[in-house]
């Protein structure tokens, strides 16, 4: 089992030293080690909780939740709400997602809007460039007449 320094358990949970400080003052982490000199060392299952804690965080659950899971992980028959909570928080993430994929939708559109408009300012432009090369430009229209 590996022990992590503040500064590499931040290195490697993506948290800056400061939240995890944080975390441990409101309980998100609690039973940090500590140390001879009194400094916090983070084990392996530290940076697992971690790693879950930034799932849920990176999913929009509000620290007040994940405070609630985090208490309810402490104690042995909590299962039925731990999986209670979780799953109102995955129907949140599901609606989030789906209002996503409408917001997507729109920008999709968008892009095809502003690609047709650059596909047809380029054939514009191509054209162009056919008729310069034929002496359309300069006078000579008649030369390319008949062609399309």
């Amino acid at each position: 089992m590996g022990s992590y320094s503040p500064a590499e358990t931040a290195e490697k949970s993506g948290f800056s030293i400061d939240t995890l400080r944080y975390y441990e003052k409101i309980g998100l982490l609690s039973g940090i080690a500590r140390n001879a000199s009194g400094r916090r060392v983070f084990s392996d299952d530290d940076l697992s909780w971690l790693e879950m804690l930034r799932c849920l965080r990176g999913t929009g659950m509000p620290i007040a939740e994940m405070l609630r899971y985090s208490e309810l992980a402490r104690v042995p028959g909590t299962v039925a709400e731990r999986l209670e909570l979780l799953q109102a928080h995955d129907r949140r993430v599901e609606e989030q997602i789906a209002l996503l994929r409408e917001q997507q939708s729109r920008i999709k559109w968008k892009i095809g809007i502003y690609g047709s408009a650059l596909t047809g300012a380029c054939a514009a432009q191509r054209d162009e460039g056919d008729l310069a090369a034929t002496g359309a430009v300069n006078g000579t229209a008649a030369a390319t007449a008949g062609r399309g």
